[in-house]
């Protein structure tokens, strides 16, 4: 697995680039830097893009399961990047876990998704 992650806007928005299948090891390398800007800005956007992603292991998807819980509130928008149908279903499965405004854009809509996260209004 490799996971990627940038910012912008001084660490408002966390783009994570997530290729092959998650594990436990890659939320115990990228969770403390997200937490650290949700520290900062109490309220971040974040992109998730997924190239030649093949999902969770049980274990990632455990370590996801207690992010959720724990930062329930404090993602503002989530545009997930995908170009299989899964990962789009998978934008409606984590609605329940978050109260971020999430949305799925098709790879070749990555730059619509990119405006979208930084568009400065509030979240719709």
């Amino acid at each position: 697995m490799s996971v990627s992650i940038s910012e912008e806007k001084n660490g408002k928005i966390v783009i994570i680039e997530a290729t092959g299948k998650l594990t436990k090891e890659d939320y115990a390398h990228f969770v403390p830097i997200v937490e650290k800007h949700i520290k900062t800005f109490h309220k971040i956007r974040m992109v998730f893009e997924m190239v030649d992603f093949h999902g969770w292991e049980v274990s990632a998807l455990w370590q996801d399961l207690k992010f959720d819980a724990k930062h329930f509130r404090d993602i503002e928008r989530l545009a997930m990047v995908g170009d299989k149908q899964w990962e789009k279903g998978m934008s409606v499965f984590c609605k329940p876990f978050t109260s971020a405004k999430i949305h799925y854009f098709d790879t070749s809509e990555t730059e619509k998704a990119y405006k979208w996260i930084r568009e400065d209004k509030p979240s719709e």
